[in-house]
């Protein structure tokens, strides 16, 4: 999109932990764009179920239709920062970016059926920790964790629970997947309502782990170097 405006726009990419934007506008995940330093675009507009969800958002992004508004729409916004217009374009998205934080909270409820048919509550999980991995069978740094989840489950037995549930991923290669990986884990495939009840998950890997009174302890993105250090640290802790 920048290369349309050369020398007038220029494209950069910024890890979320080191951005200086994020941190200041409160974007704790991705993706996020900002145009100048107007945040234009904030992880819970894009997603990757659409249905029943506000107009305005770019979900399913995954969808053609969605990635040509979106596109559309930054064209627009950007044409206004080079019109000069900075302060009507942060009007105009501080009322579509604003609404509190990306994390969630709290263990949000849901109800699935697991890839052997078993049904799981939300509420069964009460008074353990417990990890929620959403992942897909197309993203590559997801296997290596779900590996590592397996051997984590099995060190700590009945006192986690691990749920890993799939998106925008074919059924078939889903069970194949999973096949292969810890028995002990619950399997399953994500629903519409599901993954927006934990925030609408917008990319993958995304994990989340609850402590024993259901409170948000950690949510990390992505794959980085030290995420398997970090999440045993934290439930280190929260299981003494």
């Amino acid at each position: 999109m920048a290369a349309q405006y050369p020398g007038k726009v220029a494209f950069v990419s910024e890890d979320l932990g080191a951005s200086k934007l994020a941190d200041r506008l409160g974007v704790s995940g991705y993706p996020a764009v900002f145009v100048d330093d107007v945040l234009v675009a904030r992880p819970r507009d894009f997603g990757y179920f659409g249905e029943g969800n506000d107009t305005k958002r770019y979900a399913p992004w995954r969808k053609a239709e969605s990635q040509a508004k979106f596109k559309a729409d930054l064209t627009r916004m950007v044409e206004m920062a080079l019109a000069g217009k900075q302060a009507d374009l942060a009007k105009e998205r501080a009322g579509s970016t604003s609404g509190g934080s990306d994390l969630i909270a709290t263990m949000p409820k849901f109800a699935i059926t697991d890839l052997a048919g078993r049904p799981l509550k939300s509420e069964e999980l009460a008074g353990k920790a417990v990890l929620v991995e959403f992942w897909a069978t197309w993203c590559p740094p997801c296997q290596s964790t779900l590996e590592w989840l397996g051997k984590l489950k099995q060190r700590y037995g009945d006192n986690v629970a691990v749920v890993a549930m799939a998106v925008e991923s074919d059924d078939a290669k889903v069970k194949a997947t999973v096949a292969k990986l810890s028995p002990e884990i619950t399997w399953a495939v994500s629903d519409a309502p599901t993954a927006q009840a934990f925030g609408d998950v917008a990319a993958v890997p995304t994990m989340y782990l609850f402590d024993k009174s259901g409170k948000t302890a950690k949510v990390l993105y992505g794959a980085p170097p030290d995420l398997h250090e970090v999440v045993e640290r934290a439930l280190e802790a929260i299981t003494k």
